[in-house]
């Protein structure tokens, strides 16, 4: 990646409360999917805004130990009725869409939603807060290094 885009906790916070507030609009959610890891801390911030108790998990593997994409690889799945119907997945990033992928041929009728989305992933996904250029590797608060 040719740009690092740092992104600090109240950016963060702010982005994922504006994201629950576009997914609030008239909708009632059974409960919420978290892509493990990049979803678990949206996943909490939103399920805080909009209410949501119920929580499961989806973990995928897609970036290696040295930060470089990998095949799409399934740890834990989700079993829902309905395909998903009116269950909300929430991701931090979709970056080329092959995870948002995965879980869209698992739950084909939930709603997915990130934070962040680049240009080769974002018609994976329903809902989104913000759009960056492809070339750029998002800094999360978490990643940083404190010191």
């Amino acid at each position: 990646m040719s740009r690092r885009y740092p992104v600090n906790w109240q950016e963060f916070y702010l982005n994922a409360q504006a994201l629950a507030w576009r997914l609030n609009e008239g909708k009632t959610w059974k409960g919420m999917i978290a892509i493990t890891r990049g979803g678990l801390v949206p996943a909490a911030i939103v399920a805080r805004e909009l209410g949501i108790r119920k929580i499961d998990t989806v973990s995928i593997i897609s970036y290696d130990d040295n930060d470089k994409q990998i095949a799409p690889s399934i740890i834990k799945t989700c079993e829902m009725d309905e395909h998903g119907k009116d269950w909300l997945v929430i991701d931090d990033l979709v970056d080329t869409g092959a995870t948002a992928k995965v879980v869209r041929d698992m739950l084909p009728k939930a709603h997915i939603a990130a934070i962040y989305a680049k240009p080769s992933g974002k018609d994976m996904v329903d809902t989104f807060m913000t759009e960056v250029s492809q070339d750029t590797w998002i800094v999360f608060p978490w990643e940083e290094e404190i010191g």
